[in-house]
């Protein structure tokens, strides 16, 4: 069953890359007591990820958080050493990366997809969605090979 707006968001472990090093959170812990807007890449470094998606969360954080957004994080299939890797090549202090290796999260929500004839195996669908204190406020999840409903544009536009 897919995560829909009005659930609560399932609570799993997903690993924040920080200049630490990998932290491991719980997404009911990390989610709580704030509004997040995050967004699913089906990977890192990927050409839509890094050339769209990942860039329009960083170029439009100001007037995201201008709208009441508290946090932006982004959320991939990915380990933690990647996902660290990305956020400094192309993001900003402003993204925080949940690296989601195993797809518990992913699978939790509903909202996998089989990239295989990729080589990418079971990914997280590209999706962005607004998180109240825990709970899917919005929810905007991408046909296949489109970028439109999860881009920081249309967040904007429905904030």
């Amino acid at each position: 069953m897919t995560i829909a707006v009005g659930d609560k968001l399932p609570d799993v472990k997903l690993v924040k890359a920080t200049e630490q090093g990998p932290e491991a959170v719980q997404s009911a812990d990390y989610f709580a007591g704030k509004r997040v807007a995050l967004f699913s890449v089906p990977g890192a470094f990927t050409p839509t990820c890094s050339a769209k998606h990942l860039p329009g969360f960083v170029d439009k954080a100001g007037e995201l958080k201008a709208k009441g957004i508290d946090e932006i994080a982004c959320t991939a299939v990915n380990d933690p050493f990647v996902m660290g890797a990305w956020g400094k090549s192309g993001g900003s202090q402003d993204v925080t990366m949940l690296a989601d290796g195993n797809g518990d999260f992913a699978e939790a929500l509903g909202l996998t997809m089989d990239g295989s004839a990729f080589g990418l195996g079971k990914r997280g669908q590209r999706f962005a969605m607004v998180i109240n204190d825990g709970t899917v406020e919005q929810l905007h999840v991408e046909a296949p090979g489109e970028f439109r409903v999860s881009s920081a544009e249309y967040m904007l536009d429905q904030l």
